[in-house]
């Protein structure tokens, strides 16, 4: 039997694709991330094994952890779920286990999830490209690499959208870095929590106060022009300007 990894999206189970939602429903074993959404949870077999390798602040199973568990199931011929929330490859560590478990000898088969680098920012109504507004969209991590937050001086421009996926903790260095990097200290601000379930909060902002915004993890940031949109309120003018 092989495993499968599974992107379970940003929230509800009705955003899952319908290959996953099948998969889920056959799985023996399901192996799942803290921030997979009860409602995908309450997909699988009433019997089947659920275990939750969750990183959580203080509690974190490591991934070498994550990827044995992974092969010692392989192992046993039962049919492997690895349910991932988001996309399992947008930084989902989905790559590492996919190689682990080939590494050992078994297959791994791939089901794509809605990434919330995308689909969160569109929850709150905010498209992270538009006509006009923004050219393009950069996807980062805000996770510290060898205890500095990663360089986002190089990455302030005015004409893209930065989404930033676990940044909360940082939040006040990389608005400080951007600035630094030439973004207005005005540029448009909003921050997504718990995007796509019922606890869902969007907070509008400015660069220069994202330090001082009161943030709840999980959470999307989404700088620049695009930030201060919603889809509803758009107004003419803006629907129709052009590049």
């Amino acid at each position: 039997m092989s495993v499968t990894l599974i992107g379970a999206g940003p929230g509800d189970a009705d955003l899952l694709t319908v290959r996953a939602a099948r998969l889920l429903g056959q799985a023996d074993v399901v192996v799942y991330d803290r921030l997979v959404d009860q409602s995908v949870l309450d997909l699988a077999r009433d019997d089947a094994e659920m275990i939750d390798v969750g990183k959580t602040p203080g509690r974190s199973s490591s991934q070498e952890s994550i990827n044995d568990i992974l092969v010692a199931l392989a192992a046993t011929g039962r049919s492997i779920v690895r349910l991932k929330g988001g996309d399992p490859f947008v930084f989902g560590r989905g790559g590492e286990e996919m190689m682990a478990l080939r590494a050992a000898g078994y297959a791994c088969d791939i089901v794509p999830g809605l990434s919330s680098s995308l689909s969160g920012p569109l929850a709150a109504g905010i498209p992270v490209t538009h006509r006009g507004v923004s050219r393009g969209v950069t996807i980062v991590t805000g996770h510290l690499l060898d205890g500095e937050c990663n360089s986002f001086e190089r990455l302030a421009n005015p004409d893209l959208t930065l989404v930033v996926l676990m940044g909360v903790a940082h939040r006040a260095e990389i608005a400080r870095q951007l600035i630094a990097g030439g973004l207005h200290d005005a540029t448009p601000v909003a921050v997504i929590e718990r995007a796509y379930t019922s606890t869902q909060r969007t907070i509008r902002t400015h660069l220069a106060a994202l330090a001082d915004t009161e943030i709840a993890n999980p959470a999307i940031i989404v700088i620049g022009a695009v930030a201060a949109l919603a889809l509803s309120r758009l107004s003419a003018e803006l629907a129709t300007a052009s590049w």
